[in-house]
């Protein structure tokens, strides 16, 4: 039975959660078309960083696939609640602009009075900051323009997505790196790429080459090989991203809000780059920099090598992904459940 999505998610429980959305009959869309379709991968990937601008939906991680995408997103309400009416307007209309009796665009001059007059409708506001905040909504405005973009230039009709995406709910902060690093390494897992870093249209590689563009490359080089140098200076190696950064800095230097406090992008790089020759070779040598990572978040390296071979191989099945049996149970309790755990895509021990 189809779980209503206002049941599936919840913000009082987690912020952040795991997106899969396929192409109909799972047929590779994505990578038909001119170009073999790098122009429709690229073009998700620009899309993703204008909504997450729009949005009070943070982008953390992504991974566009020949016939599905994978996402994983944070909701920020608080976010959304500082809004103006007239940036919740402005907002809106980034989307959506405005049109006229005729259905065409309403002319530049007169949208200011526009964003005006729409503000004051106090009721009007409030809906649209609530779909400002919604990850159907979200997903609506990734999704459907793509498939009209693509109707339109092959002259045809349909859907282009299967009209349900599925949605994880996150639990914890290992849980959150697993999800993290799976969605990085599924080129990899489907032998579309060789390593995470040679993954196109995926949030590692934005990392890497945003890093790249900064200037940084030689810092970008160090974390890769696990060099004490790399973690003393990851500061500010992900500013100005559009993407949530790997590391929570605030009580540091930065404003903006990270995954994982103390877990730094060299980190993450050197974890998954461990995680992709498991992937890749079917086990891989455990460096001292890497052995130290798991000590941090208190996860052997045999749990995480079988679970993320796991997930990696098969489907990520179940609503919850935790690797933490108390928090599991809290949330549970907290949503009336009985057999949370078997809805769960990961559980420790």
């Amino acid at each position: 039975m189809t779980i209503p999505r206002s049941k599936l998610v919840n913000v009082g429980i987690t912020r952040w959660y795991h997106c899969i959305s396929r192409c109909v009959r799972r047929a590779s869309l994505l990578a038909e078309g001119a170009g073999s379709g790098s122009e429709r991968k690229e073009w998700v990937t620009k899309r993703l960083e204008q909504l997450a601008k729009v949005f009070a939906i943070s982008v953390g991680g992504f991974s566009v696939m020949d016939n599905h995408l994978h996402l994983l997103l944070r909701i920020d309400p608080d976010q959304a609640r500082d809004w103006t009416a007239e940036e919740v307007t402005r907002r809106w209309f980034q989307l959506f602009p405005p049109r006229g009796t005729n259905r065409k665009r309403v002319e530049r001059s007169e949208v200011e009075n526009l964003i005006q007059r729409q503000s004051s409708d106090a009721a009007w506001v409030e809906k649209m900051r609530l779909r400002l905040a919604s990850l159907s909504w979200f997903m609506k405005c990734l999704k459907e323009p793509l498939s009209r973009m693509v109707n339109k230039l092959e002259g045809c009709t349909g859907a282009f997505f299967e009209g349900r995406f599925k949605s994880i709910a996150v639990l914890d902060e290992v849980a959150l790196l697993a999800v993290s690093a799976y969605i990085d390494l599924n080129p990899v897992a489907a032998g579309i790429a060789s390593a995470p870093e040679s993954s196109k249209y995926t949030s590692v590689r934005e990392r890497i080459d945003h890093v790249c563009r900064s200037g940084r490359t030689s810092d970008l080089r160090s974390a890769l090989q696990g060099s004490t140098y790399a973690v003393q200076h990851s500061a500010q190696l992900e500013h100005g991203l559009w993407l949530v950064p790997i590391e929570d800095r605030r009580s540091l230097d930065s404003n903006h809000e990270g995954m994982l406090e103390g877990f730094t992008l060299g980190n993450y790089l050197l974890l998954v780059e461990h995680t992709g020759r498991i992937v890749r070779q079917g086990k891989a040598a455990i460096s001292e920099d890497c052995r130290d990572i798991f000590t941090r978040i208190e996860m052997t390296v045999e749990w995480w090598s079988a679970k993320i071979s796991r997930l990696l191989q098969n489907k990520f099945v179940g609503r919850f992904a935790c690797t933490n049996r108390e928090r599991l149970a809290s949330v549970a309790c907290q949503l009336g459940l009985r057999r949370a755990r078997e809805a769960c895509g990961l559980v420790a021990g």
